[in-house]
């Protein structure tokens, strides 16, 4: 081997070797690094007029036109910040989903997605939504895994009215959609569980109070989720932000932060801050948190909007900093990581509550309801006592306040309903979007086929469901968005559409398995080349389930048999 000083020096006469150029790297329209100028129609959209002053037009134009009247860029771009996004035509299935039919995709109608922070309501609000769903929605209303309600059939001419009657209750669209804080997620049982750290509704009730509608922070790179609460049922590992709680070994009760979650097409798990924060400190450090994605967020491509992109290349450490010096503009406190809960607290069944009365959760399947069904709902629980009903981040729904004497009674009205309070673990363990229905964005039914798949799931898998001592939970998705989450369930599903073997291309879906969040934490396996049509749908899920069953050992998860199981297994 030759050492350096044996290489012959170059002919000095000889040409010097061009060194490469380094590639020059892309800006991204971050407006902290001085990139104001829009680099995309969307970015183009927010900066000609702040979507929140398209209320008025609604009100004052589009109300009177109809929806002819409505200004393409108002129409699918600012109506979002209201709640309102057009929904899909009937008739096209999903060859034709994708932007270049968007004008015959796009129906006259709106999907209004009512936000209900926390998923807190009082009969008077729950019954004001049921109203609006009779009236002007043909009786649809599906609670959302974001805690909201989300209507369909909404006319242009009629969203003043319904805007007037939700505000006289307390409730509003603001913000509910767009590039914008969402909805908050908080604990169903939040001050009343038992198992609960701390009581997030204070802080939660200050970030409303102070932010949402606030232009300073309704032009973020794209949509911004949150998610606080006492104890861990929030699926806090994949939102934007999350506060949750945690007991200081100094300072006693208070939040653990962790930023940077979200699903679709690129999954980023949350990662910890690895500080503590008080509860009268919440919403400043929110605050903090959201003015960095507005300020830093990616806004070239929409793909790569979201805060976990910056936070994937800052690292946790450079986010920290940043957080404390250019905006707290103070420390932290470190802080310890709360304890993994085995599974996901949903709150279904009946649970005793601090102030001595009862919760009474229970299960629509993925979440359809209706305005009429609603309308019972409030009518058993003010019959049972109740002023408090909860929605939840599982399309689930609960009814607090119920006295020991008045259980019973609430339960049976419920189930009368189809909304049981000891559902079969394939009605309590499964979710779906919206799907081809009505969203313009999916390739196959979901939600609409949940409804058959629940029932015939619980007569094909009657035999074993006793066996069952841990959840086998399946999501649906009608397209990557992963807007019920399908990466992180035992069994997820992704539509889209694919070939049936004879050459047609049919409904179907990509299968994820092996999720989870809470004690283990992943996303799931996906099979390579491994495809279900949708008529094979129930007969996979039961021949994967059975195999589970048959194979486990003494209480293993479904998640952790998906890892050592033969890929045939799972096919």
């Amino acid at each position: 081997m030759s050492s350096i000083t044996d290489v012959t020096p170059a002919d000095e006469s000889a040409t010097p070797a061009r060194r490469a150029r380094p590639a020059k790297r892309r800006a991204e329209g971050q407006w902290a690094l001085g990139y104001r100028e829009p680099l995309n129609a969307n970015e183009q959209t927010k900066k000609d007029d702040n979507p929140l002053n398209v209320r008025k037009r609604i009100e004052n134009i589009y109300a009177q036109t109809g929806f002819d009247g409505i200004d393409k860029s108002d129409l699918r771009g600012r109506f979002r910040w209201w709640g309102l996004y057009t929904q899909r035509e009937q008739g096209y299935d999903g060859t034709y989903t994708g932007d270049e039919n968007i004008d015959l995709l796009e129906a006259k109608y709106f999907m209004m997605r009512v936000r209900c922070d926390a998923g807190a309501l009082n009969l008077a609000q729950l019954r004001t939504i049921a109203g609006i769903s009779t009236e002007f929605g043909r009786d649809t209303a599906d609670l959302s895994d974001r805690e909201n309600v989300q209507y369909h059939w909404i006319e242009v001419e009629n969203v003043p009215e319904i805007w007037r009657r939700l505000e006289s209750v307390g409730l509003k669209t603001t913000e509910a959609c767009g590039d914008c804080p969402r909805v908050v997620l908080g604990s169903p049982l939040a001050g009343e569980s038992l198992d609960e750290i701390i009581d997030g509704t204070p802080a939660i009730d200050e970030i409303v109070r102070r932010y949402i509608g606030n232009p300073e922070y309704s032009n973020l790179p794209r949509k911004f989720k949150t998610a606080i609460s006492g104890q861990q049922d929030v699926v806090h590992e994949i939102n934007d932000v999350a506060f949750i709680g945690v007991e200081h070994p100094e300072h006693g009760p208070g939040f653990d932060l962790w930023v940077g979650g979200g699903l679709s097409t690129n999954p980023m798990l949350a990662q910890r801050v690895g500080a503590w924060v008080p509860l009268e400190e919440v919403a400043d450090v929110w605050e903090g948190v959201v003015a960095i994605f507005r300020d830093y967020g990616y806004r070239r491509l929409r793909s790569k909007a979201r805060l976990k992109f910056l936070v994937k290349d800052w690292g946790i450490e450079k986010f920290r900093e940043v957080l404390e010096t250019e905006y707290l503009k103070r420390p932290l406190i470190d802080g310890p990581a709360p304890a993994a809960p085995e599974r996901p607290i949903d709150h279904v069944g009946i649970q005793k509550l601090r102030n001595g009365l009862n919760a009474v959760g229970v299960a629509p399947i993925a979440g359809r309801v209706s305005g009429t069904i609603l309308s019972k709902v409030a009518d058993a629980a003010e019959r049972a006592g109740s002023d408090r009903i909860r929605f939840t981040p599982y399309q689930k729904l609960i009814v607090l306040d119920v006295a020991d004497d008045k259980v019973e009674q609430l339960v049976t009205e419920l189930e009368a309903l189809g909304l049981p309070a000891s559902p079969s673990p394939w009605r309590k363990n499964l979710m779906a979007c919206t799907g081809i229905e009505f969203c313009k964005l999916s390739f196959v039914e979901t939600r609409k086929r949940s409804q058959a798949l629940v029932p015939e799931l619980e007569e094909r898998l009657a035999d074993i469901n006793a066996q069952l001592d841990v959840p086998v939970t399946i999501n649906i998705n009608g397209c990557p968005n992963s807007c019920a989450r399908s990466q992180i369930a035992d069994i997820g599903f992704k539509g889209q559409l694919v070939d049936d073997g004879e050459g047609n291309q049919v409904e179907g879906f990509q299968v994820h398995l092996g999720g989870a969040l809470g004690f283990d934490a992943k996303f799931g396996r996906k099979l390579r080349q491994h495809k279900v049509t949708s008529a094979e749908f129930g007969d996979y899920i039961e021949r994967v389930v059975r195999t589970f069953v048959k194979e486990r050992t003494p209480g293993e998860r479904f998640g952790e048999w998906v890892v050592r199981a033969e890929e045939a297994d799972l096919r």
